[in-house]
């Protein structure tokens, strides 16, 4: 019985075969007609080490799995697992706050963020089936994605159920908006928003931003005819940004003493580029989610009527007003006041439009309105001839 152990212990202090055969300890006993003992053994030697390796192989190959042990893998939370439960979560999730964006989508919105956030686990799924060797669709997963539809639903419930809680409006989503006169403005099928019984002109915007300057007057103009506005200061927008030092109007600070409509704003003061505004109340926030686009400025009339997505003035049309031009936001508001001159050109058209979304919502006439705030005839008649043409 050759001592194969012997035999890899003299290979490796570098004897030759023959020598190996030789070995008495080796055991090597090669029959009479073996001319060459050395050469005999390097060829059993070589056979012996294919066998160990081939046995090597069997005793390592994956045994088949027991039906436990197929069970056990399978419940294990790999990335496809984990995939089926989030893609329902987050599609169910995404679609209510696309149908229901107040309250489901006060969280997050649908758009862009639960798009985004479905898109990429869709994505992880996808990927994952496609790198995996295993089965893809069994009874496991079919649980799974079952447990998925059931949070997705309970999650987007509570969230509905905690809005409902408190306070905020009910909204269908943008695309329910049917498109009214006046550029940019949409009607929603939805209940007022008051404040004391009046119906509320929310504003939502920034001092840095070019385009809620330039709009800040026509909302400004607006509530002028409808009481008396205190708090409000002129300024610029941003030197740094498009359409630099853009006159405005701040309305953070404005009080609005009137007995037919009430003010809400929401405006960032802070001067620092890109910084948006923290809203104050539940409503605020749902409308703004809802309607805006995730863009400033935006208006809201009555809750009804909203402007957003685009701004309400071009700040282009204002330039010639920037700061230290042609007497800047003070020969501005001059001509907004008086209604004459050509920034009042450019402003009056949306603030004639506010004013008869305003009018429409405080059920009065403009006869009315125009004798108590003391209208000019030139407004009474453009705020008459808007409101023929709102729905």
């Amino acid at each position: 019985m050759v001592d194969w152990d012997r035999v890899a212990e003299l290979r490796s202090k570098g004897w030759d075969w023959d020598r190996i055969a030789d070995d008495p300890k080796v055991g090597f006993h090669p029959d009479a007609s073996v001319e060459e003992p050395g050469r005999a053994l390097r060829s059993l030697y070589h056979r012996q080490r294919s066998r160990q390796a081939r046995r090597g192989e069997e005793e390592h190959r994956v045994k088949p799995l027991t039906k436990e042990e197929r069970d056990r893998a399978e419940r294990k939370w790999t990335m496809v697992r984990i995939c089926y439960l989030l893609v329902p979560v987050v599609g169910l999730w995404f679609l209510f706050a696309y149908l229901v964006p107040s309250p489901v989508g006060l969280v997050l919105p649908a758009i862009p963020y639960l798009a985004l956030g479905l898109v990429v686990v869709a994505f992880l799924l996808l990927f994952g089936l496609f790198r995996s060797t295993g089965v893809r669709w069994n009874a496991v997963f079919r649980s799974t994605v079952i447990w998925g539809v059931i949070l997705g639903l309970m999650f987007s419930g509570v969230i509905a159920l905690g809005g409902a809680i408190f306070g905020c409006p009910f909204l269908p989503p943008a695309a329910a908006g049917a498109s009214q006169p006046g550029a940019g403005w949409a009607a929603y099928s939805v209940s007022p928003w008051h404040e004391n019984g009046l119906p509320v002109l929310y504003f939502y915007g920034a001092t840095w931003c070019p385009y809620c300057s330039a709009s800040s007057w026509a909302i400004w103009k607006a509530l002028t005819e409808f009481g008396t506005v205190s708090g409000a200061v002129t300024s610029y927008s941003s030197s740094s940004d498009v359409y630099a030092s853009t006159p405005e109007m701040v309305l953070a600070g404005v009080s609005l003493s009137s007995t037919t409509i009430a003010f809400q704003v929401t405006e960032d003061t802070s001067g620092v580029d890109g910084t948006f505004p923290t809203t104050v109340n539940c409503f605020q926030q749902a409308y703004y989610t809802a309607y805006s686009g995730s863009s400033i400025p935006f208006v809201a009339v009555n809750g009804q009527y909203v402007h957003g997505g685009s701004t309400l003035i071009d700040p282009a049309n204002l330039g010639t007003w920037s700061a230290g031009s042609n007497g800047g936001a003070t020969a501005v508001q001059t001509s907004v006041a008086s209604e004459s001159g050509a920034p009042w050109g450019y402003i009056s058209d949306q603030a004639w439009w506010i004013m008869a979304y305003l009018t429409k919502s405080t059920g009065l006439s403009v006869t009315q309105l125009a004798g108590e705030y003391k209208w000019s005839s030139a407004t009474q008649a453009a705020v008459t001839s808007d409101l023929s043409l709102l729905s």
